[in-house]
This record gives C-alpha cells, sequence and structure tokens, in this order.
C-alpha cells in the first residue's frame, strides 16, 4: 500500500493542471508551494512511487518533475536523505503588487563569467622547467630592484614575439612591464592627466572596473556611438586619449571596421590624441589568422596594452605596454623608480616565450577554445523546433559569445541561470551610463573559465535557462 502524504508529515492539496500537460502542471504546482511557503525548506516529500499513487499519475512524471526542481534549485536529492525542499528556497511574497522574492544563491557551481581562461588548463609542468632554466642562468644582480621598464630579457623576447603574432612594431626599449592591465591603464591615466587631458573616450560596451579606474585617476569618460559597424571612432572630438578592443570588442565580439580603424588613427595624427589599444585576447582567433594590432598602423600615436591574463592566468600578474617614444619617459617615471613587477616570474615568462612552449601552449588553448565555441552554438542551435530563435553573434575568437535573446527576456534568463547554479552576465552589465548605443537583449557566456570536466554540464545548465 501506497505511503499518504500523512505519513510524511505533510498536508498539502496539489493540482497539477495547465495547458503544459501533466508534468509541466506538477511541476509548477510543487514550485509553486515552495515559492508561497506551503513547503518549508527541508521537507522531505514522498517518493516518486508514492505521490504518482496518491495522484493516479505514471511514476515518471513525478520523476521528472523532480529532477526539474533539483535542476532549477528548488528540491534536493540525496541518496538515503530522499528528496527535500531546498534549505535556500525563499519564503513567502510580502504582499500584493511585492517584488518577486529573491533566493539567496550560494556558490555558482558553474563560472560562466567572461574575462578568465580555464585556469585548470595552466601549463605548470612547462612553467616548472622554465622558471628552473630561468633561475639557474639569470645574473645575481637580476634579484636587485631593477629597470622599472621590466627584465630586459622579457622585453626582448616580447618584442620579438609581438611583432611575429600582433604585427606590433616596437623596440625592447620601449616596452615597459606592468602588473597586468589595470596598473597600466593607471599609469597611463597619471600621464594623460599630467599633460592636461580631462576626458577619455570609451566605447559603449565594456568594462565598468576600467572606467572607474580611469574616473579614480581623475578622466570622465565619454561613450562613443555603437552602429552597425561597431564602435564609431569618427565621433572622437577633443578627447585626450580613446580606449579600444579594436582586435575583438568586448564583449560585442566583432573587429574594429577598417574604416573606424583609419579614422581613429587620423583622429590621433590630427588632434595629437592618444590610442589606448586594449589587445587582451588577440591570439584567439579560429576562422582565420588574427586581425594585427592597430598599433601597427601608427607607433607613434597608439599605445599597445597586452598581458598573459588570457593567455595563461591572470594570477601571475604580468602585462606590458609598448609605448610611443615620446611618452615612454612619462610612463617609466609614472610607474616607479623601481621595477614594481616580480623578477621571477618576468624570467620565466622570457624563457617560456623564447623557448617556443609559450606557442604550443597558445595553440593548444586555441584548438580547446574553439571546441567549446563550436559546442555552445550547436547546443543553442540544437534547441527545441518552437523555442524562441536565439543567435550567436560575433566573430569565431576570444573565450566568449554574445547570444541575442528576444526582445525583453534577458533580465528573466539571468535569474533563470542564477537558478541553474551558473555565474552569468547579462549584456546591459556591461553597457557604458552614458551608452550611445541600441538597447539590446543578450548574455554574455564566458566559455573559457570551465574546466574541461565541468564544461558539458555548464552548457547543459544554460540551455535550461534559456527560454
Amino acid at each position: 500500500m501506497a505511503e499518504p502524504w500523512a505519513t510524511w508529515g505533510v498536508d498539502l492539496h496539489l493540482e497539477p493542471a495547465g495547458t503544459g500537460g501533466l508534468r509541466r502542471g506538477l511541476t509548477d504546482a510543487l514550485r509553486d508551494a515552495v515559492r508561497t511557503g506551503r513547503l518549508t525548506p527541508g521537507t522531505r516529500l514522498p517518493s516518486s512511487r508514492s505521490l504518482a499513487t496518491d495522484l493516479g499519475i505514471a511514476r515518471n512524471t513525478v520523476a521528472e518533475a523532480y529532477a526539474d526542481l533539483v535542476a532549477e534549485g528548488w528540491l534536493t536529492a540525496r541518496q538515503g536523505s530522499g528528496t527535500r525542499v531546498a534549505e535556500l528556497a525563499a519564503g513567502p511574497p510580502a504582499g500584493p503588487g511585492a517584488a518577486p522574492p529573491r533566493r539567496e544563491v550560494g556558490r555558482p557551481v558553474h563560472d560562466l563569467v567572461p574575462g578568465t581562461p580555464d585556469l585548470a588548463a595552466f601549463p605548470r609542468a612547462e612553467w616548472l622547467k622554465a622558471a628552473r632554466r630561468a633561475l639557474a642562468t639569470a645574473p645575481f644582480q637580476a634579484l636587485g630592484y631593477g629597470d622599472p621598464r621590466g627584465r630586459p630579457e622579457l622585453r626582448t623576447a616580447l618584442a620579438g614575439y609581438l611583432a611575429r603574432a600582433r604585427g606590433v612594431r616596437t623596440a625592447p626599449d620601449s616596452l615597459l612591464i606592468t602588473a597586468g592591465f589595470s596598473h597600466a591603464l593607471r599609469i597611463l591615466g597619471t600621464v594623460l592627466r599630467a599633460r592636461g587631458a580631462d576626458t577619455v573616450a570609451v566605447e559603449s560596451y565594456g568594462l565598468d572596473a576600467h572606467w572607474a579606474l580611469l574616473r579614480d585617476e581623475g578622466l570622465a569618460t565619454r561613450a562613443l556611438p555603437y552602429g552597425e559597424l561597431g564602435t564609431e571612432t569618427g565621433a572622437l572630438s577633443d578627447e585626450g586619449a580613446v580606449l579600444l578592443t579594436p582586435a575583438h570588442q568586448f564583449p560585442m565580439g566583432v573587429p574594429l571596421h577598417p574604416d573606424q580603424r583609419a579614422a581613429v588613427v587620423d583622429w590621433a595624427r590630427r588632434t595629437g590624441g592618444l590610442v589606448l589599444e586594449d589587445d587582451y585576447d588577440g591570439e584567439f582567433r579560429y576562422d582565420r589568422q588574427p586581425v594585427g594590432a592597430l598599433q601597427g598602423l601608427d607607433p607613434d600615436r597608439v599605445v599597445y596594452l597586452g598581458t598573459a591574463s588570457k593567455s595563461l592566468a591572470p594570477g601571475l600578474r604580468l602585462g606590458w605596454m609598448a609605448l610611443p617614444p615620446s611618452l615612454l619617459e612619462e610612463a617609466v617615471a609614472a610607474k616607479g623608480a623601481i621595477d614594481s613587477c616580480g623578477v621571477l616570474d618576468q624570467l620565466t615568462l622570457a624563457e617560456f616565450l623564447t623557448s617556443g612552449a609559450y606557442d604550443r601552449h597558445v595553440r593548444s588553448a586555441r584548438l580547446r577554445y574553439r571546441r567549446r565555441r563550436d559546442a555552445l552554438a550547436a547546443a543553442v542551435a540544437g534547441r527545441a523546433p518552437d523555442a524562441p530563435r536565439i543567435e550567436v553573434t560575433g566573430i569565431a575568437a576570444g573565450l566568449h559569445a554574445v547570444l541575442r535573446l528576444p526582445p525583453g527576456t534577458e533580465r528573466s534568463v539571468v535569474q533563470a541561470a542564477a537558478w541553474q547554479g551558473l555565474a552569468l552576465h547579462g549584456l546591459s552589465f556591461h553597457r557604458h551610463p552614458e551608452a550611445v548605443a541600441p538597447l539590446l537583449d543578450a548574455l554574455v557566456v564566458g566559455y573559457g573559465t570551465p574546466p574541461d570536466s565541468g564544461w558539458a554540464g555548464a552548457l547543459e545548465a544554460l540551455c535550461r535557462a534559456l527560454p
């Protein structure tokens, strides 16, 4: 004989009705019972067999409804403990017209926030070999305070690599090693203010941390228009500098149009302004050779900024600037009188570059990330035929993709993703407060962060959150 609800201490009336079938009706009824507090956190639910008998429906229907709610975070299921209401489920709403209840979401199961590579794939063994070789051959003077520009071994290796891989025209003496991109931007902010600049033009979509950093340096930011050809650099006027991501606009995922590249260089030559080129993931292009650095068009007006954060790991805190000769002395002075970046890591990266280990690692990473992007596009395209159309936009490059959503759905999809255990950004998160750009509903999906073992699960959870 089946055990009734009363056996479990639960007295609950359920009506699994609706237009979506019994499974959908039961799922909605149980979710509503948890949301409104009729089922309290920790309550143990009857077995799928018992509830199916009580309701007169198939056991598989109950099991599938339970599985849906476990995936959404409303229920938990553990071997030997049965199915229970999740401890973090929200209580009843405050009253008619109140905002929907907010559930405290714990640490995400999957991180799809853009900006971080697969840290599990860091080449530890090769890096250790390079560190040993670098330390064994380093002169003892290398362990002193050092040249504020950074170790000459690294600057020499970088000058050769950047010329070969990114088309950057620079000499070792014109490179400045920094503790990542933010450190470089602070240095440039100090230089720009000393030169009398008060405004930096930025893209309508980007990173608020960079805008805030410029404001902290006393510089206002003005958003350039964003149109069909991407960022419209023809709108530049009397700004002291412009910050761009020309090879792969973050987060929209398109390269700067050739006409716009020419326009920004012409503006810099005409006005004396500086172009700050953030080449954050220029090595990762999957369908063709990467677009060359904008700096190659005019090394006297473009500051090239790169880091090891996407290709290796942000924890290394290694970045670099290829500076116009006229700017070098001011930038070195702004950085300080001594080298503030870790010497051993600089020497190791120099060895990593010259030995060919860096090229091998980038090729391997490029293949891995391309497969992930392809899997993301295939999963989104392979959803149910009657599901709303969602487009994966942007070029095949980098560590993130933009998923264009139906109008008005971005907020609800981001919330649904949180219930699926996904850390995820909507496109609006990256919109400048004064953006001159269309309001678009989209997700910015960082597919670089999850380890290989977690990518399939992250992709499945993402697809469940989509409308």
